[in-house]
């Protein structure tokens, strides 16, 4: 097995990530930072920092040069950073010393690591932004369609109440508008420029402050006005984004496994997995992808948080484990929308094996509702003890809850027992959330 599923050629499209492969190859990386690197010297130049004719010549560059990521193996691993063997790679190709000279003028490893990082997870978030909107268009016509449609409700695994199909979808799709609603202010307040200099005083930079403004400019990123070397909150608040999002995608396909197992049956997939020996059965394999690529993301999320109080003016060991955690989390989230994406446009609900299920406690899934009925005349204790005597006679005698309770109270109104008429908000809320969903678009 490859060490990362999301390279392995047998495995990346079990854990499909889409077009975000590539942001997290040393490829991408190299080109990131050779932007960064670019953009910098042209800023320089324009502010005089640097002369305007190197500025150019060096940005120029860095859009042509093309620099294999194992050439830069060998130093990497003896410096800790690749960024010194960047520079002199760079230098080397671009076979003009009286401008090279000027390239990374100022600014240390870490500037141009993190901002080549911001310029990818920057990508990762736009990729984000159009899944969710994708699959909440899907969910929204899922949940519009069978906002009546009646099924159980199920607490530890158990009937509980009636509520709706539609309503179950809702409650899938609500955490994705929460994310796509934080998006925004996530993208402004996070995609920081990263310029401060070896310790973060900026001291070999010159004019630090205009350098930094012109080149988030220049990058379209956000200046912090603020060196946050060693203040990784901006790296943690969009990787707890992308864990929620996992988490949000996780739940979705934990309940379509459960909703497809043999006994409940209620939702069906379309074309699923096989097995090598069992020609009938149709596995859930992409819910439970899902849930465990939300697994590998919670778990890479909380050790990237473990060390993210970093020493001094930079922490060598907790930066490399953001090199090692923040790809797994991106990918992982990714591939974890991904999926859902598609699973939205997919399910398709059994509506007949959903109102049979409703009936397979004899009608106890309305208990509730008749201890309330019956706490109209008596105590409500009261009323829940008679409540719970008639469904232990229904499952012991295989008759229907209704039918022995208006043998015991002829005069009720035992309505309630009509799983359509005993679902309470539940409809109004599957349409509030495809207004909802139509409003954002």
């Amino acid at each position: 097995m490859a060490a990362s599923v999301f390279d392995s050629p047998m495995y990346h499209r079990l854990f499909d990530a889409g077009e975000a492969r590539r942001l997290f190859s040393d490829a991408a990386e190299v080109r990131a930072m050779l932007l960064v690197e670019g953009a910098l010297a042209k800023v320089q130049g324009k502010l005089g920092v640097i002369p305007s004719l190197s500025g150019a010549a060096i940005h120029r560059a860095s859009i042509e040069i093309t620099l294999d990521p194992g050439g830069l193996a060998a130093a990497t691993g003896q410096n800790g950073v690749c960024v010194p063997e960047l520079v002199t790679a760079f230098r080397r190709e671009m076979q003009a010393p009286e401008h090279a000279q000027y390239m990374h003028w100022g600014a240390t490893s870490q500037d141009i690591i993190d901002t080549g990082l911001m310029l990818r997870l920057r990508q990762v978030l736009t990729l984000c932004e159009d899944g969710l909107k994708g699959a909440l268009a899907d969910l929204s016509s899922l949940a519009k369609a069978h906002a009546d449609t009646p099924m159980a409700g199920r607490t530890f695994g158990q009937h509980a109440t009636p509520t709706t199909f539609g309503a179950t979808v809702a409650g899938w799709g609500a955490p994705l508008i929460g994310l796509l609603e934080e998006l925004e202010a996530l993208q402004k307040d996070c995609l920081l420029v990263s310029l401060s200099g070896a310790a973060g005083t900026g001291a070999a930079l010159g004019q630090m402050v205009e350098t930094r403004a012109a080149l988030a400019e220049a990058l379209d990123l956000t200046d912090p006005q603020r060196s946050w070397h060693t203040d990784r909150a901006p790296v943690l608040r969009i990787t707890d984004w992308l864990t929620r999002l996992a988490i949000a995608c996780a739940k979705m396909g934990q309940d379509l496994t459960l909703l497809t197992q043999t006994e409940i049956q209620e939702v069906d997939l379309g074309a699923a997995g096989s097995s090598s020996t069992m020609p009938q059965k149709q596995n859930p394999v992409t819910p439970s992808a899902v849930v465990a690529l939300k697994n590998l993301v919670t778990g890479a999320q909380g050790t990237l948080q473990s060390p993210s109080n970093h020493g001094f003016q930079r922490d060598g060991a907790a930066w490399m484990t953001e090199w090692m955690m923040v790809p797994q989390i991106a990918l992982g989230s990714v591939a974890a929308l991904t999926h859902i994406a598609k699973l939205a446009g997919q399910i398709s609900p059994n509506t007949d094996q959903m109102r049979i299920n409703l009936g397979r406690t004899h009608g106890a899934i309305h208990a509730e509702a008749l201890s309330f009925a019956l706490a109209t005349n008596m105590p409500r204790p009261e009323a829940q003890a008679k409540t719970k005597e008639l469904c232990q006679a229904a499952q012991e005698t295989g008759k229907a809850l209704s039918e022995l309770t208006q043998d015991a109270f002829p005069g009720l109104d035992t309505s309630f027992f009509d799983p359509a008429l005993n679902v309470g908000e539940a409809p109004a809320l599957a349409k509030a959330f495809a207004a909802k969903i139509a409003s954002l678009t």
